[in-house]
């Protein structure tokens, strides 16, 4: 089997940069395009995943920082009637509370089914006093800075490998027509007889 093969030729690393009598200006070319996209490739998409993961733990960091937790009194009874054909021990009913700088706000929040008005809920306000989400804890932004950095890396970096690519893929259509024109004037020459 191993005489079907051919000789092992050794891998030439490198060998677009050679000098080399063979070579044409669309190798060095071409060369170049794939060093170009590998280098945008690999750059962009690490310095902005890592940018992306910052950003997003900075953020949510921030949310942990100055969001923070206020009592808040339930203004209606939620009965057992209210509770959604899904079996859910949780509906959305309508709350007040004060702000820390004394300012009342009203809003909706999520209560336990059964409670009566004038029950106390824990609810999540910025410094604003407006209803927010429960901040992620460290861990959950952890995870979530690193989805949002490693998506953006790869999208980033997809953008440069596609268009070196399409490039490369765009030379080697030239190339092959050139090779078909003078195969077009070459070829009926070597039909012909010398003798």
């Amino acid at each position: 089997m191993a005489a079907f093969r051919g000789p092992k030729v050794p891998k030439v690393w490198l060998w677009r940069w050679r000098r080399n009598p063979l070579r044409r200006r669309s190798d060095t070319l071409e060369a170049c395009i794939v060093l170009g996209a590998w280098v945008l490739t690999v750059l962009g998409g690490v310095l902005a995943g890592l940018l992306a993961t910052q950003s997003v733990e900075d953020g949510l960091a921030r949310e942990r920082a100055e969001w923070h937790s206020v009592l808040a009194l339930l203004t209606e009874d939620v009965s057992g009637a209210t509770e959604p054909a899904t079996g859910a021990d949780m509906v959305w009913a309508k709350v007040h509370w004060t702000a820390a700088d004394g300012t009342p706000h009203a809003g909706q929040a999520r209560v336990p089914v059964g409670s009566s008005a004038g029950t106390s809920v824990s609810v999540w306000t910025d410094l604003d006093g407006r209803l927010v989400t429960k901040p992620a804890t460290p861990s959950q932004a952890r995870m979530r800075a690193l989805l949002v950095g490693t998506l953006m890396g790869v999208s980033v970096a997809a953008v440069p490998f596609v268009g070196g690519r399409l490039v490369r893929g765009r030379l080697e259509r030239r190339r092959m027509d050139r090779w078909d024109e003078e195969w077009q004037r070459i070829g009926p020459l070597w039909g012909r007889k010398t003798g």
